[in-house]
């Protein structure tokens, strides 16, 4: 059964349908394992919503209970909830422990943060080598303009 996935919203996930939302997707994917009985996976709650509108869709933001989905918990050795995981191309790319800001989340991915008004590069930012975001991590050149057409 194919998951209809929202942009800009976090879904919720189960082990059933990982493999294809996370594991085969062209996208980038942010996945938070949470717990319900935890404060702090409640607390990440609105910081996930901040960071999925901050990607508009570019990058997939996911929640997953690891005491309804054992397996993955396990998989992924989550001993702390919420625990982060931004996933391409089926790989572990960064993971990130604990209850952190949104503004932190989008640094530690190096996502940049556009005015949704102009999507023009700034003049400073033209020139410079591109950084290792969760666009083009791992990618050679050859590779990164392949995704960009």
């Amino acid at each position: 059964m194919k998951t209809k996935v929202k942009m800009n919203q976090v879904q919720e996930i189960n082990e059933n349908e990982f493999d294809e939302q996370v594991l085969a997707s062209t996208q980038p994917t942010l996945v938070a394992f949470v717990a319900g009985w935890s404060q702090a996976s409640e607390r990440i709650k609105p910081v996930l919503k901040e960071v999925a509108k901050a990607f508009n869709g570019v990058v997939r933001v996911f929640r997953l209970d690891v005491d309804d989905n054992p397996d993955l918990g396990t998989e992924y050795g989550i001993q702390s909830v919420p625990t982060l995981i931004l996933f391409s191309e089926g790989t572990v790319r960064i993971k990130l422990i604990g209850t952190v800001s949104a503004k932190a989340i989008l640094a530690k991915l190096q996502l940049p943060q556009r005015n949704p008004a102009s999507n023009q590069p700034h003049a400073k930012h033209s020139k410079s080598k591109p950084k290792n975001t969760p666009f083009n991590l791992g990618k050679t050149n050859e590779q990164k303009s392949l995704n960009t057409k």
